[in-house]
């Protein structure tokens, strides 16, 4: 069964960005991604980025997992109840 579910991602790029590395690996789990929302904050250093994501929990949870191994990143996941075929 596949979920619904939003993840946040808050990048610091203050001394060292990781664009690249989080590109790779939302390119790799794009048949989970539904929507994308990226909101640069120039002033304070840090980059916002809402994924809404439906996929197994195994997929949406390794996806997370991996983003927040990133140095300067730091993740939120959501998920719904909603159960989808």
């Amino acid at each position: 069964m596949k979920r619904l579910g939003i993840i946040a991602i808050i990048v610091e790029c203050q001394n060292e960005c990781t664009p690249l590395e989080i590109q790779k690996l939302l390119t790799s789990y794009a048949h989970i991604i539904i929507g994308r929302l990226g909101v640069p904050d120039r002033e304070s250093g840090y980059n916002t980025i809402s994924i809404i994501v439906k996929g197994t929990l195994e997929d949406i949870s390794a996806l997370s997992g991996k983003l927040g191994k990133l140095k300067n990143v730091a993740v939120k996941s959501a998920l719904t109840s909603v159960e989808i075929n």
